[in-house]
């Protein structure tokens, strides 16, 4: 017997879940289907779990400034490590907990468990149950890449989806791959202890397009662990560890972190059977802005598009995808400025159009402020770092920027919410800025970058005339 329903979605992650949402709020019948653990990757193996760990890394971490502040007993402080992972673990376990307590643990026969096959732009196979539906929301998302060649390392060489599993950590560690989580993880087991070599076929981490942020970031990182970049990575066994060569450098290790990035899960789901030509990634063009697949009731939203692998991104798409799916339609919407946050210390922000995509135009202006002289933050001993902001030449309209900066978290989400707003540099530093704080380090980067703006204001920068 088939069932029909106004909507299926396949994945229930950030996207999937953000679909069901607006296929609900339509009124529509609809079967949320999902293959493996449920919970979102954010809240099992991503944002929040690296979060807790990051946590009590830079807390223990502090400990190298007592002394300066007059603080003392610092030597003497010690972690568990054991007891460390547990916590963890019980925090990614609050945090699935409440995804799954708000969305599916409501769900009756809505929900499916099980791998889908497409059968055509509307029907599909799961769990040999045949599926009818007006539309379909396709967010499987993704999963780490690991090399085959690595595989036979067995537990000793690891993903970022295995990492929050450990029982304990261990005493060596080579980190390869220095995007956001292996930057993140890197850091962070290094200040806990953990004998770190972070290594990179890239001559960039953070996925930084920005050069002087980029080396900023490269040296304030190799304060605390030897990074090897530009080097491809080749793993061995020499005993009980695993020896790691990059160039003309090695090193043996217990663990080995690979965080090289995610593949999109389209495996299985007979993407062919749309009709419509597949990328290399097996992925089916789309329209960014309404999510649809050509002129199909097929949309697709979150990490299995490969397009930005961010969950408010994966959210915004579920919402584009589930709104269209449940009405059947193509509206277009909006989509906002980039914001992407590496929660390494520093934080590594990068906001709006990358350097790489504006560095080569003659109507582009640059100004950058060094974190150093920022009071707020040489009384935190956290003022290192750089911040760069990107304005059009003749109007001065705010196009972008990159960071590394304590706070940049903040700091980012400001620009962010300037460039939705289409402000100018000069309405930007018409807003109120207190003193001291660190998003002062902001207004002066938008100070540094006025007189390079051809369209002057008559008036004083920074006030507003009646």
């Amino acid at each position: 017997m088939t069932r029909k329903v106004g909507v299926a979605i396949i994945g229930a992650g950030t996207a999937g879940l953000n679909a069901m949402g607006q296929v609900r709020r339509a009124g529509k019948s609809f079967v949320l289907i999902n293959g493996g653990h449920l919970g979102t990757t954010c809240a099992r193996v991503g944002c929040m779990p690296s979060k807790a760990f990051i946590q009590v890394a830079e807390d223990f971490h502090r400990r190298h400034i007592f002394k300066r502040h007059c603080i003392i007993g610092g030597d003497d402080l010690g972690i568990e490590h054991d007891n460390l992972m547990e916590h963890v673990r019980d925090l990614r376990d609050v945090f699935v907990d409440r995804v799954l307590g708000s969305t599916t643990d409501n769900l009756g026969d809505e929900l499916v468990e099980g791998y889908a096959r497409l059968t055509g732009p509307n029907s599909l196979v799961v769990n040999d149950e045949q599926i009818e539906a007006d539309a379909i929301v396709i967010a499987t998302g993704s999963s780490p890449i690991m090399p085959e060649v690595w595989r036979e390392f067995g537990d000793q060489v690891i993903t970022t989806d295995d990492f929050f599993e450990m029982e304990t950590l261990p005493n060596s560690m080579a980190v390869i791959g220095l995007g956001v989580i292996g930057l993140e993880l890197g850091q962070a087991l290094a200040r806990i202890g953990v004998e770190v070599t972070g290594i990179d076929a890239l001559e960039r981490i953070s996925g930084l397009c920005d050069d002087v942020v980029n080396q900023q970031a490269i040296n304030i990182m190799k304060s605390e662990f030897p990074m090897w970049l530009g080097q491809h990575a080749e793993l061995s066994r020499a005993g009980d560890k695993i020896l790691v060569k990059a160039g003309d450098n090695q090193v043996e290790v217990d663990k080995v972190l690979v965080s090289i990035g995610r593949k999109v899960n389209t495996a299985g789901l007979g993407l062919e059977t749309l009709g419509v030509p597949l990328d290399e990634r097996g992925v089916p063009e789309y329209d960014r802005a309404t999510m649809q697949v050509g002129d199909l009731p097929v949309y697709i939203a979150g990490d299995m598009n490969g397009d930005v692998q961010i969950l408010h991104e994966a959210g915004d798409e579920g919402k584009i995808a589930g709104y269209n799916a449940a009405h059947q339609s193509a509206e277009r919407f909006v989509r906002k400025p980039l914001l992407a946050i590496t929660f390494c210390d520093p934080n590594i922000v990068t906001v709006g159009a990358s350097w790489d995509t504006l560095k080569d135009r003659d109507d582009v202006v640059a100004a950058e402020m060094p974190m150093g002289p920022v009071g707020r933050a040489l009384i935190m001993g956290k003022n290192k770092g750089v911040i760069r902001v990107y304005a059009e030449k003749k109007t001065g309209k705010l196009l972008g920027g990159a960071m590394v900066a304590v706070k940049g978290e903040s700091l980012g989400h400001l620009l962010n919410w300037a460039l939705q707003q289409e402000m100018t540099v000069f309405d930007a530093l018409q807003m109120t800025y207190y003193h001291p704080v660190v998003e002062e380090a902001l207004q002066a980067a938008f100070n540094n970058l006025a007189p390079l703006i051809e369209q002057q204001p008559e008036y004083p920068i920074g006030m507003k005339h009646e």
